[in-house]
């Protein structure tokens, strides 16, 4: 039976209708099984999608497969502890937040340990140790920490939660400066320490004690230090802008600092004398909840790249991340005013998908970046696992990887 023109059309024209509804199904039970609910956490279980990084940010950066983590606990290290007068296993609790340098041709940790003192994180204590690498993935570990809580005069500020979070950074002439949060469980403050070894520190005491551009900054919690560094013949050192050093810091925001001599800081602050935020947490985002500066920031040709921690907000974050969880953003500002942003990331180019990232004492997983080191013409970053271990992911300019993928957007 010979069917006419019209009658095919109409046929095609159904035809098209049933496919798009279908597709439509489709989409809607590939959207239903993107999701699953694990108490008030939301899990991706979608294909992630690619993106790409604008030109002036660092990576993508690459877990070196089957090295991670580099760094874990270890019950038998006994170190005699001068707040007690006995013998403490100081890292068999947990091992991460890393400070990360280069001495002699071999990359340094400085990693955060955990003692088993206490239940929960903030209520043991924690001392710094050392780490020696000859590739920056295999490490040597020594005995004893490096850096800790003593029967100094900073007893005051550092007793009994000890030494938390350290950045490191080298000068020109080859001195270490090492900021870190004094925590004596009361008020959280920065501190900055000095060395020629990475051994044998001098303890400054607070960047701000004594400060009188914001007296109250020093009785107020602050925290998270990224002091400005540059690559100068291979080496990555600290540098001055407009005559001076500078330094970003803080967490529920990124403020800054100048100084003359790096160890005393003067916050900078408005026309009305307040703290000035550069950047803040935004709704919606990764870092909805906090944006917590992170390891040395560089200053490139296209200006300042500053990485650092934002926390997903449970109520007012990214939904398409755990709550709670701890991702690495990037925000570059201009070179010649250094609180002025140009561009920020809305995604974070790193963020918990590894076991080892979302199995520790921080359970809704983290990568908390602290070490960035410039290394055999590679960029290693350095960065806490879920509060309980140290990892690397390695940036190589000459063949950069794709930044970690995104979760299945649901919008």
């Amino acid at each position: 039976m010979a069917i006419s023109a019209v009658s095919i059309i109409f046929i095609l024209m159904k035809l098209r209708y049933v496919a798009a509804i279908a597709l439509s199904l489709s989409s809607m039970v590939t959207l239903e099984a993107c999701y699953q609910q694990a108490g008030d956490q939301q899990i991706v279980t979608a294909q992630d999608t690619s993106w790409a990084l604008p030109d002036w940010a660092f990576g993508g950066f690459e877990r070196p497969a089957g090295i991670n983590p580099v760094i874990s606990p270890i019950a038998a290290s006994l170190f005699k502890d001068p707040m007690t007068d006995t013998l403490v296993a100081w890292e068999s609790n947990d091992t991460f937040n890393p400070a990360a340098t280069v001495i002699d041709g071999q990359i340094v940790v400085l990693y955060r340990a955990e003692d088993k003192s206490g239940v929960r994180i903030g209520h043991r204590t924690s001392r710094l140790g050392y780490a020696v690498s000859n590739d920056g993935f295999y490490f040597e570990r020594q005995s004893t920490p490096v850096f800790y809580p003593a029967d100094d005069n900073q007893k005051a500020y550092e007793w009994p939660g000890g030494t938390e979070d350290p950045r490191i950074a080298q000068t020109i002439d080859g001195m270490y400066v090492m900021f870190y949060t004094q925590w004596n469980r009361e008020i959280p403050r920065l501190g900055v320490a000095t060395s020629h070894d990475l051994v044998t520190w001098e303890k400054h005491g607070s960047i701000f004690k004594g400060n009188n551009t914001y007296p109250a900054i020093f009785n107020t919690p602050h925290k998270s230090a990224a002091i400005l560094t540059k690559v100068v013949d291979g080496r990555q050192v600290i540098t001055k802008i407009n005559g001076k050093y500078w330094l970003y810091w803080g967490e529920h925001g990124v403020y800054g600092a100048t100084s003359d001599d790096l160890i005393k800081w003067d916050p900078v602050v408005d026309e009305n004398g307040q703290l000035k935020a550069f950047i803040s947490p935004r709704k919606g985002y990764f870092d909805s909840s906090l944006t917590e500066c992170g390891p040395p920031a560089i200053l490139t040709d296209k200006g300042i790249v500053l990485l650092y921690n934002g926390k997903n907000d449970p109520e007012k974050g990214d939904r398409r991340f755990n709550k709670g969880t701890y991702s690495a953003g990037q925000v570059l500002f201009d070179s010649n005013d250094p609180g002025k942003v140009i561009d920020r990331l809305d995604a974070p180019f790193l963020r918990p998908m590894e076991s080892f990232e979302k199995s520790g004492q921080y359970v809704d997983g983290t990568v908390f970046i602290e070490g960035l080191v410039y290394y055999g013409n590679k960029w290693f970053l350095y960065y806490g696992c879920a509060d309980s271990r140290v990892a690397v992911a390695v940036y190589d300019p000459a063949n950069p990887a794709a930044p970690d993928p995104l979760p299945f957007d649901i919008e």
